[in-house]
């Protein structure tokens, strides 16, 4: 059964619950809700939740456990003779995750049929083409052994899934049961009600920890099968990035310094494009502009903000790119050869974090008290003496933050620099060169026709984390430094 029939069969029964625990508690009154403890809407919704909260744990934990039994019960089929020599058995285990959900998605989509998905004797050769032709990301061959174990994988989570409906209904009518039988004139169900709400905002706060948390680990571990492939001081203190998919890794060379070097050079280029504009624009916003013009101004100025990335990739490879060629390219100062490169894609960049270091600036030179403006005017200041002497060096260490804080959103850009900035990562000081970045390196390695237990394909993982690494540090210390801003003068 579908999650989503699975999820309107139990919302149907706690909306059923709901009336029916309503009503019995104002049958156990004679009537009158005067005689209950409770609001009458406090016993439906107490027989509500008791439906929904055990039945959607219980569906929380199967959705999170059953991955992990299936793959353990197929894991144990697998022969020792399927995993190649650089390879392992987690990783073999993905490749069949991989198939088993292509050939999910190819018999949905209607490609292939679901006997010839379960068919133990199928070609290989024959379902890899059929996978691919359906658009499902597989590694170039696809073995028998694992194309037999993606087919128990798929058969042990359909399995799975039946019985976890079937289990999941039972809880919701078990919980609306119970919790019916317990409506009667004297419950206290208000008190229980609020309890298990004021439960589920706790958990609701709690998604973003676990989610993080789920991000963290899936990075490790992808980073750990990685470093067991490839050496970890090749990888940090390289200089040359060549992956290749030809071996098994032994003739590619991937050294992060490049990707790291162009990342860090194209934001800089980025902050010196924003920070100037942004503050200025920040400065005039709150100091100069009346009231008429900030209100017109600021909206107008923050809706670069909404712009999708993909837009300012477009604009830099159709506009930006060919003005900056004609200025310094052959037929100008013969400095640039070809339209993507560092330039392009910093000044694209930097005005998509205009309105970013704008906004937060605009705030924080806005939190700055006004007896600070008044005292400073008192003493004889002018108005531009007051803003560099007074406004701005009470406003800097939040206006560092926000700096730093747009710095970590730069160096997570992806489509400006995969259009803008080219593919090449190399080491040089040149900004008309192409130059590529981490997560432009993330989304090439991960797509196409790629060895998924090869150090080229994990690498993407490594990169992921040490990305992750340094701008959690950069936010981290922007928090830190805004922290003590708000603690100075609030």
């Amino acid at each position: 059964m579908p999650i989503l029939w699975l999820f309107l069969i139990v919302m149907a029964i706690a909306a059923i619950g709901y009336v029916l625990g309503r009503s019995r508690a104002l049958q156990s009154a004679g009537g009158d809700s005067r005689d209950l403890h409770s609001l009458p809407v406090f016993y439906g919704a107490n027989v509500a939740l008791k439906a929904v909260v055990p039945a959607f744990g219980l569906l929380i934990i199967w959705l999170l456990a059953q991955p992990l039994y299936v793959s353990s019960q197929v894991s144990q089929t697998i022969p020792d003779s399927v995993i190649k020599e650089g390879s392992s058995r987690s990783l073999v285990m993905a490749e069949v995750r991989r198939t088993a959900f292509g050939l999910d998605n190819a018999v949905a989509q209607g490609d292939i049929t679901e006997e010839l998905a379960r068919n133990a004797r199928a070609d290989v050769a024959d379902m890899t083409q059929r996978l691919k032709d359906a658009g499902q990301v597989v590694t170039s061959n696809i073995t028998q052994p694992v194309l037999m174990a993606a087919q128990s994988y798929r058969i042990l989570n359909s399995t799975g899934y039946f019985i976890m409906s079937i289990v999941v209904i039972a809880a919701a009518l078990l919980g609306a049961a119970f919790s019916w039988r317990q409506t009667h004139s004297e419950y206290r169900a208000r008190n229980v009600v609020e309890q298990g709400i004021r439960v589920l905002l706790l958990a609701a706060a709690s998604i973003a920890i676990l989610t993080t948390v789920g991000i963290v680990l899936s990075l490790v571990f992808n980073t750990w099968e990685f470093f067991k492939l490839y050496p970890a001081t090749d990888f940090f203190f390289g200089l040359t990035w060549s992956p290749s998919f030809s071996g098994r890794g032994g003739s590619s060379a991937l050294g992060v310094l490049p990707l790291l070097w162009g990342t860090l050079y194209i934001s800089i280029v980025a902050l010196l494009v924003a920070v100037p504009i942004g503050l200025f624009a920040a400065i005039y916003l709150s100091e100069y502009a009346s009231p008429r013009v900030r209100a017109f101004a600021k909206p107008l100025l923050e809706v670069l903000a909404g712009i999708p990335t993909i837009v300012y990739g477009l604009f830099a490879l159709l506009t930006v790119g060919p003005l900056l060629l004609g200025i310094f390219g052959d037929g100008g100062l013969g400095w640039m050869k070809a339209g993507t490169a560092v330039m392009t894609a910093g000044l694209v960049m930097g005005i998509m974090l205009i309105p970013f270091v704008s906004s937060l600036s605009d705030d924080i030179i806005n939190a700055v008290p006004q007896a600070m403006r008044d005292g400073s005017y008192g003493l004889g200041a002018t108005q531009s003496e007051t803003i560099r002497q007074v406004v701005l060096p009470a406003a800097l260490p939040g206006i560092v933050g926000a700096i730093l804080l747009a710095a970590s959103r730069a160096i997570g850009e992806t489509m400006i620099v995969v259009l803008g900035a080219g593919a090449a990562a190399r080491l040089s000081l040149n900004p008309f060169e192409a130059m590529t970045t981490v997560t432009a390196k993330i989304v090439s390695q991960l797509t196409g026709d790629a060895d998924f237990a090869s150090p080229e394909a994990l690498v993407a993982f490594a990169l992921g984390m040490t990305l992750f690494i340094i701008t959690l540090g950069l936010n981290v210390f922007a928090l830190y430094i805004v922290r003590k801003y708000r603690e100075q003068y609030e």
